[in-house]
């Protein structure tokens, strides 16, 4: 290795570290004033270690502020979005994979329109919708809410172009029909693009603030998301009267990452392949 390469790789290597530290220094610190003590967490500094090791803050968290619930109406509204979303998006880029549909390239067109218009632009339209459907105050509606996105479909069209086409035309002619086809054939070698797609729409439902501070008034059905905004800022005590101390906000920041973080290992092996075929095929 030259001396030029040689400098480039330590270069590269102290930005990655630089860039890494921005991310993992926080969530170790958040980690770690989460298992300290009241007083502990309250000092200033950032911790590497717990400061007087204590499960206080997880205590406080589930039983007197009842975080628990908001952490219920979570996982049911991500897991049964997430899956609705999946299964219309594939429904919907497998067909516009088929060569035979009409309108195949304006329908396309289309779907890559919405992907340019903020949440933002529609949100009170999509109030309105949500109130004449009767579904405002429900956990329905925030489930219904981004059923399907352009960015999904899209993908898994990318995704079901990528197989030839000779596999379709051999099963087509063993009598295989469209959903035959789509069980059999597509979804076990489209994976990579299903994997994708879960973790971005789980992630971003997980993540979701501005639907449920919309569409819900009910704080019973609060999600985590909207709980952890209040305990974090606007929280400075309990309905008991007790302090909302740093280890409290951590340790329901902690409870709020730990499902993701538990989830990635399990579709990290196809998340790449899946960015990189879904978004350079045409």
């Amino acid at each position: 290795m030259t001396g030029g390469r040689r400098v480039f790789t330590i270069v590269n290597v102290l930005f990655l570290v630089l860039i890494s530290s921005t991310m993992i220094v926080p969530l170790w610190n958040a980690l770690a004033e989460s298992f300290s003590s009241n007083l502990g967490s309250m000092q200033p500094g950032i911790l590497m270690w717990p400061r007087h090791f204590s499960l206080s803050g997880y205590q406080t968290v589930w039983t007197v502020l009842d975080l628990w619930k908001p952490f219920e109406n979570s996982v049911l509204v991500s897991v049964l979005g997430t899956l609705l979303h999946v299964v219309l998006s594939t429904l919907a880029g497998y067909a516009l994979a088929q060569p035979s549909l009409p309108g195949r390239r304006a329908i396309t067109g289309l779907i890559l329109i919405t992907m340019m218009i903020p949440f933002e632009a529609i949100m009170i339209p999509f109030y309105v919708t949500i109130q004449q459907l009767g579904l405002l105050n429900t956990l329905v509606a925030l489930i219904l809410s981004g059923a399907v996105s352009g960015f999904s479909i899209i993908l898994m069209k990318n995704f079901f172009q990528s197989i030839p086409s000779d596999i379709l035309d051999a099963a087509k002619i063993d009598g295989a029909g469209h959903f035959r086809c789509l069980w059999r054939i597509y979804l076990p070698l489209s994976k990579a693009g299903l994997a994708t797609v879960t973790l971005f729409e789980f992630v971003t439902r997980w993540n979701n603030l501005l639907t449920t501070v919309l569409l819900i008034n009910d704080s019973s059905k609060d999600t985590l998301q909207v709980a952890l905004n209040g305990l974090v800022n606007e929280g400075s005590a309990t309905s008991s009267g007790n302090l909302v101390t740093t280890n409290v906000k951590m340790a329901g920041i902690i409870i709020a990452v730990l499902p993701l973080m538990l989830a990635y290992p399990f579709v990290q092996k196809y998340f790449v392949k899946g960015i990189f075929l879904g978004a350079s095929k045409e």
